[in-house]
């Protein structure tokens, strides 16, 4: 059987990209917007709410979280669509094969038994830049170097934030894959050989 892969990446790295390819090749299902609009439809809050809770926010976020909707800390929405996100991809997991992009997924299968690959796509600041033109577009009045920082900083954030790991760490992978050097057809094809070796 496969295993579960998880995706971890930066911001205009083509984490997303890859992941949807891998999930593709092999056949499997893929979570990524799937997750909040589940949880965006259990919960009742809006589905962009749920996004920016849920992998993108802040120590302001979590803060004003906290103290709209809870005297603690513990009952916030974004505490709420943390649990829920996590029940969500263990369910998954439990399963079959799936590939699974962001919100600390890494992180929540080392406590599981199962079987699964950490992977985390990176790159420099010029290709990610490069990545996002080609597929957005040139933006007007929008500083992109701020926009990738700040994505990448909420990301960080968040992950520390629950799993107190640093995100990006080598150690807390499987692979990390630079998108810099390594072509996203070819990044795909060696995780679906590592994922297809590990098929017992």
């Amino acid at each position: 059987m496969y295993p579960v892969i998880t995706f971890s990446r930066e911001f205009g790295s083509g984490g997303h990209s890859i992941a949807k390819a891998v999930a593709e090749k092999l056949g499997v299902p893929f979570f990524d917007k799937e997750i909040v609009d589940e949880v965006a439809a259990k919960s009742g809050f809006a589905e962009d709410f749920v996004e920016k809770q849920g992998e993108h926010t802040s120590t302001f976020d979590r803060w004003f979280a906290g103290n709209m909707y809870g005297n603690n800390y513990y009952d916030s929405a974004q505490d709420a669509i943390f649990k829920m996100q996590r029940n969500f991809i263990e369910d998954k997991a439990k399963e079959g094969p799936c590939v699974i992009v962001g919100r600390c997924a890494d992180y929540f299968m080392k406590e599981t038994d199962i079987k699964t690959l950490r992977v985390f796509i990176h790159a420099d600041l010029e290709h990610r830049k490069a990545r996002i033109i080609e597929r957005y577009g040139e933006p007007e009045d929008i500083d992109i170097d701020r926009s990738i920082h700040k994505k990448d900083k909420g990301r960080k954030a968040y992950y520390h934030y629950y799993t107190d790991q640093e995100w990006g760490d080598a150690a807390n992978y499987d692979l990390c894959i630079d998108t810099s050097n390594i072509s996203e057809e070819n990044a795909v094809d060696l995780i679906v050989t590592l994922a297809k070796a590990m098929d017992e």
